[in-house]
């Protein structure tokens, strides 16, 4: 199999050879960022820190922080506690706290979001968690106070 291949599972995040950015596909399309990228590898923590021009962040650790940007994904066994203010999510793990997905979040089946959250699109996989305050951003700017009918959720089974 060569290195240009698809992935097996479409939804795996893919890096693109020999070029600074990350693709991966998220509910059938492929969503392309280019420029500066940060890991926090396992057993890393990372705390009080507010993540500035990044537009790709990784977590396989843990990570306390504020973060405005484009691209966030979260492993299966990172963690982020924090505010966040992304164009696209991808949650693998855990996160807490405020999350804002301009474009589209994705929960996975190993996946677990709670806290205040506000998105474009979202989609959870079976098996995949959401609690908390959640809403849309079309719901959000027309004034809804309640979330009742606003979600549109996308349930994907294997």
């Amino acid at each position: 199999m060569s290195s240009s291949a698809p992935p097996k599972n479409a939804t795996e995040p893919v890096v693109v050879a020999g070029e600074n950015r990350l693709a991966t596909a998220t509910t059938n399309h492929r969503e392309v960022v280019a420029g500066a990228r940060l890991t926090v590898g396992p057993g890393v923590k990372l705390k009080g820190a507010e993540i500035q021009d990044c537009d790709t962040l990784v977590v396989e650790g843990r990570v306390d922080a504020t973060m405005n940007s484009r691209f966030i994904e979260i492993a299966e066994n990172g963690s982020f506690d924090g505010k966040v203010n992304i164009d696209v999510a991808e949650i693998r793990g855990r996160f807490a706290g405020e999350l804002t997905a301009r474009e589209q979040i994705v929960i996975h089946a190993t996946g677990c979001v709670s806290g205040k959250i506000r998105y474009g699109r979202i989609v959870i996989h079976e098996g995949g968690e959401l609690s908390g305050d959640v809403r849309s951003l079309t719901a959000e700017s027309a004034g809804g106070e309640t979330g009742e009918g606003a979600a549109r959720l996308a349930v994907k089974t294997a």
